[in-house]
């Protein structure tokens, strides 16, 4: 008879130790790296030298920071670095959701993993990269700024973990709680769109820096401390400050709301995490797709009935959709809207500005209307297999000119104005306005014609705007139309020339009502002319639209 021992029926047999998880998210977040590097020596030199540029400017910031000790405003200083860095990881998942694979819980749903343990894992995990380098040394150099004594350095140590736990566990929580949307087309969108928030920022940095140097030095960003000190993390370095000055109770006090922020942090995320990998995908579910579509369903009566009825409308709504949905385009938009705000918005706060930078708003927009039939791609052959008639031809034209014409001339006026107030020179404003309005009709004429005698392909997937071997051709597009669309506005241009040097400043008014019929009236000719064209080129347009 066997000695071999029996269990009751219904116990489970004892399962093999399952490995600890930390160790194992280690590896595979190097693995993935390792991998990532390995695709092309490109990517490879690219790793490498951010690395390296990374570990210098974070050397110099270091250093900086710590000759800064002593000076007056260095807390300030600190502390506002601390908000800019976090800040910086809050945005991290929104703006770049692809980088770290491991930020998207979606791939282990099918693991038997219980969240608190993975919360752990995935935290110790996010710690590797360039990114948590730069943190760690940049919180050490701001702690080290602000420390004083012995207590301050015990207290710093432990601020420059916080810091950079809270920022890692704040860039997890976000990108957990919004990995949907940043999985989703508009996610996409805005991860496309990262680039012009990254603009705006340096120029807001720029400002800052220019309005600091010309202040009473780092003591004017106290006011701006005395606020963000309160705030987790910056209200770690603001505990070592007061620790070297001999507030313990203030310093212990900025350490527990940085301690509670971890908590709350890790809890939110422990709560979106189970809810994540819980709850049903909601694309999945038959019924609410079936509600979705009743509400755009709905809302197909909105701002379409406001359009004009007939081809023109239909192009126009297609059009407007392009700008809206599909990223690259949605992309030239945001570009061309925000650099045209920012260029005045700058120049003015400088002090050394000039209303007519407001022109680079209407330049910027009307140079959307080049490549019109790029962005359809080969589903061109749909709207060619329509046009049948100049007619036709005209009124696809047109449909597209008065979609740009819809944003470009109210946000070009506002443009106009908000220069005009902020240089506070509102006798420039008609000038500038009439200058304007045609400049932005010279480049709707230009760029119909560009669009019809030089159509290139936008690819889809990828980050290229043009399509391999058809460089060239954008660049003659834009170059011919740009100086095209110059040398369609020297009649307004002279006009104010002219009134300027003739002393008949009292006259200026009557470039705004020249400027804007002289756009709309070159617009209309330009479209009218460009028409037949279309007609005569509709092989050639579908042929280098549709290699992308």
């Amino acid at each position: 008879m066997s000695t071999a021992t029996t269990r009751p029926v219904g116990t489970p047999a004892t399962a093999p130790a399952s490995p600890a998880l930390m160790p194992l998210f280690v590896r595979l977040k190097l693995s993935l790296l390792k991998n990532g590097l390995r695709q092309s020596p490109g990517r490879t030199a690219a790793y490498v030298i951010s690395l390296v540029v990374t570990l210098l400017f974070g050397a110099g910031l270091l250093l900086g920071l710590i000759l800064l000790r002593g000076v007056a405003g260095t807390p300030a200083l600190a502390v506002l670095l601390t908000a800019i860095l976090t800040l910086g990881w809050a945005a991290m998942p929104l703006f770049f959701p692809t980088a770290d694979e491991t930020m998207d819980p979606t791939r282990l749903v099918m693991l038997p993993l219980r969240p608190r343990p993975l919360i752990g894992s995935l935290l110790v995990a996010s710690l590797i990269g360039v990114g948590p380098v730069f943190t760690v040394v940049l919180a050490a150099g701001s702690v080290a700024a602000v420390a004083h004594g012995a207590a301050a350095v015990i207290v710093g140590i432990v601020a420059t973990v916080l810091i950079v736990l809270v920022c890692a566990a704040l860039a997890r929580a976000i990108a957990t709680a919004n990995v949907r949307l940043l999985t989703s087309r508009r996610g996409r969108d805005l991860a496309v769109l990262s680039g012009l928030f990254v603009a705006l920022g340096a120029q807001g940095v720029n400002l800052a820096a220019q309005k600091l140097a010309q202040s009473q030095g780092l003591t004017a960003l106290e006011p701006a401390a005395a606020v963000l000190r309160w705030i987790p993390p910056a209200s770690a370095v603001d505990a070592v400050d007061a620790a070297g000055r001999g507030a313990y109770g203030r310093a212990a006090f900025g350490l527990a709301l940085t301690a509670l922020a971890l908590v709350l942090l890790l809890w939110w995320w422990s709560r979106t995490l189970t809810t994540v990998m819980t709850a049903p995908d909601s694309s999945t579910l038959q019924a609410i797709e079936k509600d979705s579509g009743r509400k755009r369903a709905g809302r197909a009566g909105g701002w379409e009935r406001l359009l004009p009825d007939g081809r023109t409308g239909t192009v126009m709504r297609r059009t407007l959709l392009y700008g809206w949905r599909d990223p690259k385009t949605k992309m030239g938009w945001a570009a061309a809207l925000g650099v045209g705000l920012i260029l005045p918005v700058v120049t003015a706060v400088q002090g050394g500005g000039s209303v007519y930078t407001a022109c680079w708003a209407a330049g910027l927009l009307g140079l959307q209307m080049y490549n019109q039939f790029g962005q359809d791609t080969s589903a061109f052959w749909m709207v060619a297999s329509t046009l049948s008639t100049r007619r036709d031809a005209f009124l696809e034209l047109g449909g597209r000119a008065l979609a740009v014409a819809v944003i470009a001339v109210p946000y070009v006026t506002l443009v106009v104005l908000g220069s005009a107030a902020l240089l506070d020179d509102w006798g420039a404003f008609p000038e500038v306005y009439g200058v304007a309005l045609a400049l932005l009709g010279a480049l709707v004429a230009t760029g119909a014609f560009a669009s019809v005698r030089f159509p290139y392909s936008i690819p889809s997937d990828g980050n290229k705007n043009v399509a391999p071997g058809q460089g060239g051709i954008a660049w003659i597009s834009m170059l011919v139309g740009v100086v095209m669309g110059g040398l369609l506005c020297l009649p307004v241009i002279g006009l104010t020339v002219g009134l300027h040097v003739a002393g008949l400043q009292g006259l200026l008014w009557l470039v705004l009502p020249v400027g804007a019929a002289y756009g709309a009236v070159v617009a209309v000719l330009g479209l009218r002319l460009t028409a037949p064209g279309v007609l005569r080129r509709l092989p050639e347009i579908l042929v280098a639209v549709s290699k992308g």
